[in-house]
């Protein structure tokens, strides 16, 4: 076999080939079987480390999802908290990946039904909703590592060892609640902001590995996106806007990697998939960048950043290479797909793929605009995204596009609850490069 032998250069090709689809990001997509998550607007998505089960919530209902072989095959359970599954205005989950507790919230005005589940759903505690005063839109739970400061007003936490916090937005301000006992009750609720300092609406709370807790808002001093944060468990707050960084509707998303990088994902107010990268908590900002230029993305809703090692996140969003006023429903034609840019270098550089390629998650308008919005607000508000143990990306998104809608119009405006999950490619977590 010489160099210029043709089976050679066959052989030459076929390991090129091989070599760049083995790091190449790939997703496959689960959408809920029949009589799961039919009605999954804005869902939330949780990976419990220990079980490597997988949690989904949409409107009432709390789905538990196994992922097992290579490709995944993934089976559905219905897990719902029969204390929280009454009745709702938001639904919220939260999984707190390294303990593997999960917790259910479902807004009910100023407070909360709630409860958290250390199994996986199969049984539930029920559990204070919120502290207060508390607002009666936009809820949000997260949490992870207390700060390390000195705070006299905090006791030890007794029975679990993580910060739980519930943030909710009233009309003029928003305010955060701190649980020192893994989400059974919270402490009285201190204001983030209010109205002079940023716009009502804000993201959903992350906590870094350093227990700085961060809330995301897309309209903070004169309308950039901005992280509100607190370094002391939750007493005080700071806001730290990007600079030049005007957003569209959608809400922002924060992710705080493993070396406390914070990545912060907001819908520009060109329309585009925007993304900026602090080192310092969010006194300053760096690699400020639109992720979406590789597919001429012109449009996008419902950005959701995820971290996992320091140079490493993913943001998640929904896009279309249309252009034009996406929340006009007589006249935009948009079709849009799940898209996911990765960075492995911190920012510096992204990858984009589209993890929904012969499948459009919705044909034509999107509106943004609450319940002022016709029947193009099926997807509701948000989307969601985490990571498992081994680093892949997970997504939980609602399909808007479903049956015939699939190969032509009209839009369905169905929201069937999906995951997109990674099937190859690095993920966030450089331990596990090469082993999926």
């Amino acid at each position: 076999m010489t160099k210029n032998d043709p089976s050679l250069r066959c052989l030459l090709l076929a390991f090129l080939f091989l070599s760049a689809t083995a790091f190449a990001q790939t997703y496959q997509n689960f959408p809920a079987p029949a009589g799961f998550a039919t009605s999954a607007g804005e869902p939330s998505i949780g990976s419990n480390w220990n079980t490597g089960k997988v949690m989904f919530e949409a409107g009432l209902e709390t789905d538990r999802v196994t992922f097992a072989g290579n490709p995944a095959t993934a089976t559905w359970e219905k897990m719902s908290s029969t204390a929280t599954s009454m009745l709702s205005l938001d639904p919220i989950l939260f999984t707190d990946s390294t303990t593997g507790r999960t917790l259910v919230s479902q807004l009910a005005g100023a407070c909360s039904l709630s409860s958290f589940t250390d199994n996986d759903g199969t049984s539930y505690t029920p559990a204070v909703g919120c502290g207060v005063p508390a607002g009666i839109d936009h809820q949000t739970i997260g949490g992870g590592p207390f700060a390390a400061s000195v705070v006299p007003q905090l006791p030890p936490p007794v029975g679990y060892q993580h910060a739980i916090y519930y943030c909710s937005q009233d009309v003029i301000d928003a305010s955060c609640a701190i649980s020192l006992n893994g989400g059974l009750t919270y402490g009285p609720a201190v204001p983030i902001y209010t109205l002079l300092d940023c716009g009502g609406l804000h993201g959903h709370i992350k906590v870094g590995p350093d227990g700085t807790a961060y809330v995301p808002n897309k309209n903070c001093g004169s309308g950039n996106a901005a992280v509100v944060s607190s370094g002391n468990n939750g007493l005080t707050w700071t806001i730290h806007v990007v600079p030049g960084s005007p957003s569209g509707d959608s809400d922002p998303s924060v992710a705080v990697a493993a070396d406390n990088t914070v990545y912060l994902g907001w819908h520009g107010g060109n329309g585009h998939p925007m993304v900026a990268v602090s080192h310092d908590h969010g006194a300053t900002w760096t690699n400020t960048a639109d992720v979406g230029t590789a597919a001429g993305i012109q449009n996008v809703a419902f950005p959701a950043m995820v971290a996992g090692d320091g140079n490493r996140a993913a943001l998640a969003f929904l896009g279309t290479p249309t252009g034009g006023n996406a929340q006009d429903t007589a006249n935009f034609k948009g079709v849009w797909h799940l898209y996911i840019a990765h960075t492995f270098d911190g920012g510096a550089t992204w990858t984009l793929v589209d993890a929904t390629p012969t499948d459009p998650v919705q044909r034509g308008s999107i509106c943004l605009g609450g319940t002022t919005c016709g029947n193009d607000r099926n997807l509701l508000d948000f989307i969601d995204a985490t990571v498992d143990k081994q680093g892949r990306v997970l997504v939980g998104y609602a399909d808007g596009c479903v049956g015939a809608c699939v190969n032509a119009g009209p839009n369905s405006f169905t929201a069937l609850g999906s995951i997109a999950r990674q099937a190859t490619g690095k993920g966030l977590f450089a331990a596990f490069d090469g082993t999926f």
